[in-house]
């Protein structure tokens, strides 16, 4: 029997705030929340973040509710979502609001963005001393499923819980390296697939709490073990509902703009791509993560892949975003720097035609660190202004403090840092 309304909203730290009220509050379709949240870090430190209100009382903004209610995997209850408002009008640092603003922007041109989102992550099981380690999985292999790659069947009760619930999954299986697991998730229209992932990542992370497991997005918790990261799969529908990326069998002059926007935005990207400490230990040369400013058909040793064999089916997909950062807001970070190469006429460099690993023609990269990373997402100005200066202004802020906490710790206490959260 539902008694209670779990409402919900993703923040810039990619948690999951809320508030559990009775039904009939929440039929009034709005829920009231400090903004000073969106000023607060992952060690509960409340700093002066562009837009939270600090300075200013630290006044109130509202989750304006859906009207729909999904079920809640925790049994007796609802969950709402809903889009920040303040002041009378979207809430500048709500990342679905931003990704809401991308949408229309590509819907403006009668092209309405599918997404389908992958996620990878790591398990980890306590000791004996009630330290958490990686989970204990001698016999996994790529593309495993069953026992063998995982002995407690996590995956097995993921997959019931998102069935029970509604979320959409596409596939699970072993990932490369041991107790590490791809989770993927159907295409959506771009919202409904950002509500997806965020709702099966929070979902994903309490089912294995209450396992006594810890389940992971961290982009790289084993620093000699892979790495994990989001791809954002888009693509266009016009308005018959025909996919544009290659109705012929080759790129359209969309898909063409696209891939030349994010190849020319990549390093401003970053900083809203990959937001933590942690994510430049994953993303390198020779990786399957989006390092290069580079794109291919078919290739995953390159940033942007595209793949057209199947007109109805083309898509492009990103890869250099990881699962700490906030879904809403890099799907509307990938859409707004396609949408960007498709305005500006940007030129489309040659397809990598090396292996990615050994040899590689592209010279631009991601920055080395998430400080440098920041830097070039403010120095983006067309970037900052298709995502929003407001949400791009409070990330520089927020993910500048976590850069000068963690710069010096070592990897192990980086790690432990974010690992409760992440």
């Amino acid at each position: 029997m539902t008694t209670r309304t779990r409402t919900l909203f993703c923040d810039l730290l990619n948690l999951p705030r809320g508030k559990f009220v009775p039904p009939d509050v929440a039929a009034g379709g709005k829920i009231g929340f400090a903004r000073g949240v969106f000023g607060t870090t992952f060690d509960r430190d409340l700093i002066p973040v562009p837009g939270a209100g600090v300075f200013d009382g630290i006044p109130d903004m509202e989750l304006v509710l859906d009207g729909d209610r999904r079920p809640d995997w925790l049994g007796d209850s609802e969950i709402a979502l809903g889009t920040l408002h303040a002041d009378g009008g979207p809430f500048g640092l709500c990342a679905r609001g931003r990704l809401q603003a991308a949408i229309a922007a590509w819907e403006a041109k009668g092209l309405s963005p599918m997404v389908g989102i992958e996620m990878e992550a790591y398990v980890f099981q306590q000791d004996s001393d009630g330290v958490w380690v990686p989970y204990d999985t001698p016999g996994a292999f790529v593309y495993g499923t069953g026992p063998q790659n995982d002995p407690a069947g996590l995956m097995d009760a993921l997959w019931s819980t998102a069935t029970t619930c509604g979320l959409p999954i596409e596939s699970m299986n072993g990932e490369y390296d041991s107790g590490q697991f791809e989770l993927t998730l159907k295409f959506e229209g771009a919202l409904a697939a950002c509500d997806n992932a965020f709702l099966f990542r929070t979902m994903a992370r309490e089912v294995a709490a209450g396992m006594g497991l810890l389940l992971t997005f961290l982009p790289k918790p084993i620093p000699d073990r892979g790495g994990s990261g989001l791809h954002v799969n888009f693509s266009f529908a016009d308005a018959q509902g025909a996919n544009v990326i290659a109705p012929n069998g080759e790129l359209s002059d969309v898909a063409k703009g696209c891939l030349a926007g994010l190849i020319h935005h990549h390093e401003g990207l970053a900083g809203l791509l990959a937001m933590t400490v942690n994510s430049y230990d994953r993303l390198g040369p020779a990786s399957m993560a989006g390092y290069w400013a580079n794109w291919a058909d078919d290739h995953r040793l390159v940033t942007t892949r595209s793949c057209v064999t199947s007109p109805r089916s083309a898509r492009l997909e990103h890869r250099t975003a990881d699962c700490a950062t906030n879904p809403y807001l890099a799907v509307a970070a990938v859409l707004q720097a396609a949408l960007l190469g498709v305005e500006q006429g940007y030129g489309l460099e040659p397809a990598e035609d090396l292996d990615g690993l050994e040899n590689v023609r592209a010279t631009r990269h991601v920055p080395s660190a998430l400080d440098k990373a920041l830097d070039a997402l403010d120095a983006d100005k067309p970037l900052r202004r298709a995502v929003g200066e407001e949400i791009c202004d409070a990330v520089i802020f927020l993910k500048q403090d976590e850069w000068k906490r963690l710069k010096d710790k070592s990897v192990d206490e980086v790690r432990d840092y974010y690992l409760p959260f992440v």
